[in-house]
């Protein structure tokens, strides 16, 4: 995959990867050729969405044994069922992980990429909400980088990834953790945050919790916290000046100076003389056809998130 600022006119954007260790964009170009990756940070960022359409996102494919990479729909097709087309679901072997733990179908790629070690994490959000997760030993860095949760922490290591699911699900019967949260809320709850101190509590406490829980079934813990990507910095830094912004960034014309990026949430300033940032969620842009340029975004006059 070309890592250089494409040049074709027009992108389906993939959405945001960490897969590089910093945020960034992906595309696939229209008409053809390979995925490209845009660096999010450090630079202006301009874009013109075309149309409302959604567009197919490709597939993932297995790379070695214990790696994936996506891959752009050779036909730049209309996203039907999952974001995908038709032709790309069907061609996703990636898709059966969700059911592997509970004896689905697994291609071969599939158990062998399975049958690497897995880690169980809990991440905690801006708004005290904690959710169980599990990330391949290949992606223990990426997947917690790409969530976007302000203080996170490796419960235990499982031996594949059939075992990780299991005490996953465990964790969420037993404790009512989610194993999903919405960007919505997670941009909102961005958007409000006050004071770190409760975030913290909120996570030591389902900590404490999901100790109890592992030793009750005889799981031996491996406390690990997760280091926050430098990017983030400024949206965990609790009195931050914020607002959301005010415009949908799925449809016209956008241009950012982004100051900082946790998973596909950015803080940024519309130009170098706007003094407040705005909060959006890049993340929104899976899906769509989007032009990079030199576009700016409407004019906004909007109050503070925090005052």
């Amino acid at each position: 995959m070309s890592q250089a600022r494409p040049t074709s006119d027009m992108y389906v954007c993939h959405g945001v990867t960490w897969a590089t260790g910093d945020p960034r964009l992906l595309l696939a170009p229209l008409p053809g050729g390979p995925l490209a990756y845009v660096e999010i940070m450090n630079q202006r960022l301009g874009y013109q969405v075309s149309g409302t359409g959604r567009w197919c996102t490709g597939r993932y494919r297995f790379v070695d044994t214990h790696r994936v990479e996506a891959v752009a729909c050779p036909d730049r097709a209309a996203a039907e069922q999952s974001g995908q087309c038709a032709r790309c679901a069907g061609q996703d072997d990636f898709r059966f992980a969700h059911q592997f733990h509970q004896g689905g179908h697994a291609p071969v790629a599939l158990s062998a990429y399975m049958a690497q070690p897995h880690w169980l994490y809990l991440a905690t959000f801006a708004d005290g909400t904690t959710k169980v997760g599990t990330a391949a030993e290949s992606r223990k860095r990426s997947r917690l980088d790409e969530q976007g949760a302000l203080v996170a922490t490796y419960l235990t290591k499982s031996p594949d990834g059939r075992a990780v699911r299991f005490l996953e699900d465990a964790l969420t019967r037993r404790l009512g953790l989610p194993q999903t949260v919405r960007a919505a809320a997670k941009l909102r709850a961005l958007a409000e945050l006050r004071d770190l101190a409760p975030v913290l509590s909120s996570h030591e406490k389902e900590l404490a919790r999901a100790a109890e829980a592992l030793a009750d079934m005889n799981i031996p813990a491996v406390w690990e916290a997760w280091t926050p990507p430098s990017e983030g910095d400024l949206l965990r830094t609790a009195g931050t000046e914020r607002a959301l912004y005010p415009h949908d960034p799925r449809e016209g014309e956008h241009g950012l100076v982004p100051l900082a990026c946790a998973g596909s949430q950015v803080l940024a300033v519309l130009d170098s003389n706007d003094d407040l940032p705005y909060l959006l969620d890049l993340g929104t842009l899976k899906g769509r056809r989007i032009t990079l340029g030199p576009f700016s975004s409407p004019s906004a006059a909007v109050q503070s998130a925090l005052f």
